[in-house]
């Protein structure tokens, strides 16, 4: 039988990675994502809203954009620091606290809409992570995901990483946020209406190489693996890094551009 995961020791490593890098560097390139989010969570002027995980602040500012009093939160503070001066260059009032989503320090039914895009889906105990925003958003309210699939690219990705890193027993993945069932299966009786949008979000580099350098530089689960590795097992997960996005490529040789399939997920609150 394994041991129980130990959620603490996980979750510092993965602040631990989602700190170093620069995400703001590829989370910048994933704005429209935020923007098509707020739409679908059809959001209104004044409404109180929670972004979880925010990371630099795509649905922060795009719910700000739309009259929200926005709270912004994530456990690395830097990633806030980000988020703080996008809104400052916008000229957007927004709250920004350390937290983290599977504790969140917010008060019951305190927000009318709950947001994340890519950053809930990391959290690593699922449950505990959906329960938490349910609570914190009033009955009737909506939590709005942005959640990569298994089979889109970043899941895909993480499978490579995986195959060099493993992930300790009895982690589920991030990817599975991506899969409705899942997603029903934790928010259960707590869901009035659940709507699954599937979307596409389309990456665009010069060339897988090109694509590889960035990441391993600044997005910090690829920079922190590489970092891990000795040198020739470094050397295979580039190569199949480099693989997997030629293999998805829809741009010819010349140019690099990858769709990588997400849910959009609205969960409106009983």
């Amino acid at each position: 039988m394994n041991a129980p995961v130990d959620f603490n020791a996980l979750k510092t490593r993965q602040q631990t990675a989602w700190a170093s890098g620069d995400y703001a560097v590829i989370g910048t390139t994933l704005q429209l994502v935020g923007e098509l989010l707020a739409e679908a969570c059809d959001l209104r002027c004044d409404e109180q809203v929670l972004d979880v995980a925010a990371g630099n602040g795509n649905a922060t500012l795009a719910a700000a954009r739309r009259g929200g009093r926005v709270t912004s939160t994530d456990y690395v503070p830097g990633l806030l620091d980000q988020g703080a001066e996008r809104a400052r260059a916008e000229g957007l009032q927004v709250g920004f606290q350390v937290a983290d989503v599977e504790a969140l320090p917010f008060a019951d039914a305190e927000f009318d809409c709950v947001l994340s895009t890519f950053g809930v889906m990391f959290s690593p105990d699922h449950a505990r992570a959906a329960a938490e925003m349910a609570r914190v958003c009033r009955p009737g309210g909506r939590i709005g995901l942005a959640n990569w699939t298994p089979e889109s690219l970043v899941g895909r990705m993480f499978q490579v990483l995986g195959r060099q890193l493993p992930a300790p027993a009895g982690v589920q993945p991030p990817s599975l946020w991506g899969v409705q069932a899942h997603v029903q299966s934790l928010f259960g009786e707590s869901a009035a209406r659940l709507a699954v949008t599937p979307r596409v979000f389309n990456f665009r580099y010069r060339s897988a190489a090109h694509f590889v350098d960035v990441f391993r530089k600044w997005y910090g689960p690829v920079h922190k693996a590489f970092a891990a590795l000795p040198a020739d097992k470094a050397q295979v997960l580039e190569h199949d890094l480099v693989a997997l996005l030629e293999e998805m490529n829809t741009a010819g040789a010349g140019s690099l551009v990858v769709p990588s399939a997400y849910l959009e997920v609205v969960v409106t609150l009983r």
